[in-house]
């Protein structure tokens, strides 16, 4: 009884998968499962399970042997490891098995099969994926952050607010210095430049020639303080004159010159 259901179940894989199927002996044979890739490529090469299947002598009143290798010298699957999920793929066919004891079972096992190979190899992508897109939104985060600026924070203000303070001091530091060279400079610039009065005070005026018509007198006829360049019509040098006259009547004479230089 088994072995003519075996015969006859063996007879109907061929005719399903006529390239596929191949015998290893009367009651054994290997088939070519083709998985279904989600986002594969159309011109690479369709990635590919084998199951080998050995019928016990009581098949299908017991479940028959079941063994999944890779078919040789075709490419791996990145997302699928041999023998490492082999365990896991075997497992997962294990309630099927159940459910189809008694009756021709390896169509259904192959379908299962190739179910759970493919769930298994999309969430491996889907893993893969969620990496992807993870690492592309950070990305498109810190280019984001660059245009909206850091937020603000009570602690990142007041560190911002005491840095600015010190760079106001030292600005302000730097004015004063500025302003207090600039008043030094001015103070020697101005010392060097007295008024008329200011050296006739001072007692710095120096020997004050003659001016036309012969005259004698220190101021009379636009003469000219010798030494510094002031010529007798300057306003100061005829103040400087009134007062010499004036001392030069107190006297009842000509007030003297001689002494007076610079």
């Amino acid at each position: 009884m088994g072995r003519e259901e075996q015969v006859e179940e063996r007879e109907v894989l061929d005719s399903i998968f006529p390239d596929e199927i191949a015998d290893i002996s009367e009651t054994s044979y290997r088939v070519s499962i083709a998985l279904d890739i989600p986002g594969q490529d159309e011109d690479a090469e369709v990635p590919n399970l084998v199951l080998t299947v050995a019928y016990p002598e009581s098949y299908p009143d017991v479940a028959p042997n079941l063994d999944i290798t890779f078919p040789q010298n075709a490419p791996r699957l990145p997302q699928l490891s041999l023998p490492e999920d082999k365990p896991h793929l075997l497992s997962s066919i294990d309630e099927t098995i159940t459910e189809s004891m008694g009756q021709a079972m390896v169509f259904t096992l192959i379908s299962a099969l190739k179910e759970s190979a493919e769930l298994l190899i999309g969430e491996r992508l889907n893993e893969v994926q969620a990496e992807k897109d993870k690492e592309a939104a950070k990305a498109e985060e810190a280019e984001n952050a660059k245009f909206h600026g850091e937020a603000v924070t009570r602690e990142s203000f007041l560190a911002w607010r005491a840095g600015f303070r010190d760079e106001v001091e030292r600005e302000e530091e730097e004015r004063r210095k500025v302003e207090e060279e600039g008043k030094s400079r001015k103070v020697k610039i101005e010392e060097g430049k007295m008024s008329g009065r200011e050296l006739w005070e001072r007692g710095l005026v120096g020997k004050v020639g003659g001016g036309g018509g012969g005259g004698g007198g220190c101021f009379e006829g636009g003469g000219r303080v010798e030494g510094w360049g002031l010529r007798g019509n300057d306003t100061e040098i005829l103040w400087m004159g009134f007062l010499l006259r004036e001392k030069r009547l107190e006297l009842g004479g000509e007030a003297k010159c001689e002494g007076m230089r610079p």
